[in-house]
C-alpha cells in the first residue's frame, strides 16, 4: 500500500477549475465582464508560464467568496458543478483512481485551486483526502482571504509533509501524477512521478528525466507504467 497523489486541474479533469470558476463568474454576471474576464486570462497565462504571483492571485479570486452570501454561493457551486465540471470528468481518470483503490493505496489530491472550488470535484471521484488552499471563513462568511500557505509549487510539498505528520502515511512507494511543470517540486519528491497530459516544459523535464508520461484524455485507462 502506497501514498498515491493527484493534481486535480488538467490531470483529472480535462481544464482548469480555477480558471472555469472565474469564467462562471463572469457568465452570471457575478462579476464584472470587462475586468475579471482579462484579469483572470491573464493570470491563467501567469500560470501556464510558471511566473504566478500565487498571492495576488489569491487576493483576486477569493474576493467574489467575500462580495456574496455563503448559502448563494453554494447554489453557484452546484451549478458550476453541473454544467462546467461533470463535462470534464475524465473515465480513464475514475479507472486510474479505482486501480490504486484496489491495491489499498491511500489516495489523495493536491491542488493549487482553492478548497470551495475543488471539494466537490474530488469527492464526485471519490477521494476524501484533499489538500488545497483553504479561503478564510470567519463569523459566517468568507474574507477573501485564506488560512496557511497557499498550496502551490513548494507549497504543495510544506502542506504534503504537514499532513503526513499527522497521518500513519509514508512517502515510501509514493505516487503523484500531474500536467504542470510548477509541480516539479512535488514531483521530484515522490518514488513514482507521473506526468499526465504534460505542459511543455513538464514533457521536457520528464523525457530527460525517463518518468512515466501518460493521457487520460484516449478513451482508454493506462496501464503500461502501473504496477501490481
Amino acid at each position: 500500500m502506497s501514498l498515491a497523489i493527484f493534481d486535480l486541474d488538467n490531470t483529472l479533469i480535462a481544464d482548469d477549475s480555477d480558471y472555469l470558476w472565474g469564467q462562471f463568474l463572469v457568465d452570471q454576471g457575478i462579476v464584472d465582464k470587462n475586468h475579471y474576464e482579462s484579469a483572470n486570462a491573464k493570470f491563467y497565462d501567469d500560470y501556464k508560464q510558471g511566473t504566478l504571483d500565487i498571492v495576488e492571485f489569491l487576493r483576486f479570486s477569493l474576493q467574489p467568496l467575500a462580495d456574496n452570501d455563503p448559502e448563494q454561493l453554494y447554489q453557484w457551486r452546484s451549478q458550476f458543478i453541473e454544467e462546467a465540471i461533470k463535462p470534464l470528468m475524465l473515465t480513464p481518470a475514475q479507472q486510474l483512481i479505482d486501480k490504486h483503490k484496489d491495491r489499498g493505496d491511500t489516495l489523495l489530491v493536491i491542488t493549487a485551486t482553492n478548497r470551495f472550488v475543488t471539494e466537490p470535484i474530488v469527492r464526485l471521484y471519490g477521494i476524501e483526502n484533499l489538500l488545497a488552499t483553504a479561503p478564510e471563513f470567519v463569523d459566517g462568511r468568507y474574507t477573501g482571504g485564506f488560512n496557511g500557505i497557499p498550496c502551490f509549487r513548494e507549497g504543495k510539498v510544506k502542506l504534503l509533509e504537514a499532513w503526513l505528520k499527522d497521518s500513519s502515511e509514508t512517502m515510501q512507494g509514493s505516487w503523484f501524477y500531474s500536467d504542470s511543470h510548477n509541480d516539479l517540486p512535488l514531483l521530484k519528491l515522490v518514488d513514482n512521478p507521473v506526468a499526465v497530459d504534460p505542459d511543455e516544459k513538464l514533457t521536457e523535464f520528464a523525457s530527460a528525466a525517463g518518468w512515466p508520461i501518460i493521457t487520460l484524455r484516449d478513451g482508454q485507462c493506462p496501464t503500461h507504467h502501473f504496477q501490481k
